[in-house]
């Protein structure tokens, strides 16, 4: 049975065992929890307290969650200090959550023992054992299309809200310096010298963060989806590029085959952006109360619609050759839902409007051929609303990349629309002791998930964290081609 800190609804009742640093910055607790298999897992489950705003002496201090799970027995590395991605990812859950996915991320954290103890910690200002910072966006309207230009309004709007709703809490201390520090000031209060990073998509610009930071604190890191301090911005061409990956595929895929248009799927891409360039089309769909509602759909919508399903990228050519043949009720009832009221994890448009971008990169991104394809969505409404959250501007000088003689080793997916892997190809000239696994058909995923086909390749990963040794690590990893979803309707005649 659990015994942890009442900090979180899943937490249960402080321990008697629980310790208190007695400088008052830590709280652990002991923690065990069975797996299926039968083996017990030992932890540890704590507090970090930080000021909220380090540049202000009288701040408040805030919690911030984080777990350790010794290494089984002493390898003499450093401790990996995992990050997690989101930003705005809670993974505390994870020792009392009963899901498939909590189990597994479990497991994987066990497996972190072979090369020395691992380390969680949280975000904070979304964090189980400390404050959400969530505010609701507003409904968009179902009879007008979707815009940039009303998503920048609205999110204009979530910041003055963000704000006024929040007149106890110092927004302005949510900048990436300050997430690194609280990697630092953790690393000090479990009386550890060196650590060694492990984190994906924003948890790999965290870890930048704090190698940018606190270099010295640093022995070596593995970084996956990679997302450079000035690249919190996708650039379109680059994640279109993702798309023509995947296309490539699929319009090799048997079963897609009867469904293609001349030309593949980017032909049926351009297909759909020249008919919604001629005006929005009206879906009438029921709701989950039978209800008949009609979605109006344009241009800019589609360009959202392109990306829709390529997390798992076997479902993305499905989608659009729905679209193409004119099958739009799917895509009416996900956007529905998508234009509902909802929470928005406030950490997100803090650290994002505070990092902002270089402007070298920001007329690079404006002046992009996929624009017409994407559009603005990346990027707009974070950019015009940065006046109006309390963060301030980070600066060029933190935004560039240095080099750095930190062991780095990046594991990037070529199906990565989210972060896409010339993220990682613009990185490595400043890593002269980086090595760069690329992963063909791997999507936005962890090091490990990204690595799944290849043992040796996961075993090597570990070496490393262990040793620092690079040999047996590959430059290129391909996997199998997936099976793509095939569309629910009869291929067209």
């Amino acid at each position: 049975m659990l015994a942890l800190l009442a900090l979180a609804p899943f937490l249960q009742a402080m321990p008697a065992s629980a310790q208190q640093a007695t400088n008052g910055r830590i709280v652990i607790e002991q923690g065990n929890v069975k797996l299926p298999s039968g083996e017990t897992v030992r932890y540890e489950i704590g507090t970090l307290y930080v000021p909220e705003n380090r540049s202000k002496p009288t701040s408040r201090r805030i919690g911030i969650g984080f777990a350790r799970i010794k290494a089984p027995h002493p390898t003499g590395a450093p401790p990996i200090f995992w990050l997690p991605g989101g930003p705005g990812l809670s993974v505390l859950g994870t020792f009392t959550d009963k899901t498939k996915g909590a189990q597994g991320r479990l497991r994987s954290w066990l497996t972190f023992g072979a090369a020395g103890d691992l380390v969680v910690l949280e975000q904070r200002g979304y964090t189980s054992r400390g404050e959400m910072l969530v505010e609701t966006a507003n409904a968009s309207p179902l009879d007008k299309p979707a815009s940039v230009q009303a998503d920048t309004r609205a999110m204009k709007a979530l910041a003055r809200r963000a704000v006024a709703h929040n007149p106890d809490k110092d927004l302005s201390g949510y900048t990436i310096d300050a997430f690194a520090a609280d990697v630092d000031d953790l690393r000090r209060a479990l009386g550890y010298d060196k650590i060694s990073l492990f984190g994906g998509s924003f948890g790999s610009q965290w870890s930048l963060a704090v190698m940018r930071f606190h270099p010295e604190i640093v022995a070596r890191a593995v970084l996956s989806s990679v997302e450079p301090l000035n690249n919190g911005f996708d650039m379109p061409s680059h994640v279109f590029a993702a798309l023509q990956r995947i296309a490539y595929d699929a319009d090799r895929d048997p079963g897609l085959a009867p469904y293609l248009p001349n030309g593949g799927m980017m032909a049926a891409v351009r297909a759909l952006h020249q008919r919604f360039a001629a005006g929005p089309l009206r879906v009438t769909i029921r709701d989950g109360a039978g209800k008949a509602r009609t979605v109006v759909l344009g241009a800019e919508d589609l360009q959202l619609a392109l990306l829709a399903h390529t997390d798992e990228a076997e479902h993305w050519p499905a989608f659009i050759l729905s679209l193409y043949y004119g099958h739009y009720d799917a895509w009416a009832r996900q956007t529905m839902e998508d234009r509902r009221a909802g929470p928005v994890k406030l950490i997100g448009p803090l650290a994002d409007s505070s990092l902002g971008v270089t402007a070298d990169r920001e007329h690079q991104m404006r002046t992009d051929p996929a624009l017409d394809l994407l559009g603005t969505w990346n990027f707009e409404a974070n950019l015009v609303s940065a006046p109006d959250w309390p963060t301030p501007d980070m600066g060029d000088a933190v935004r560039r990349p240095l080099v750095t003689s930190i062991p780095t080793v990046f594991v990037h997916g070529d199906w990565d629309t989210s972060t896409p892997v010339e993220n990682t190809l613009g990185l490595l000239p400043f890593f002269p002791n980086g090595h760069a696994i690329l992963v063909h058909r791997a999507g936005h995923d962890g090091t490990f998930y990204q690595l799944r086909e290849n043992p040796a390749a996961k075993q090597a990963i570990y070496d490393f964290l262990r040793t620092g040794e690079t040999q047996g690590l590959p430059t290129e990893v391909s996997l199998a081609a997936p099976r793509f979803e095939i569309p629910g309707f009869a291929p067209p005649k």
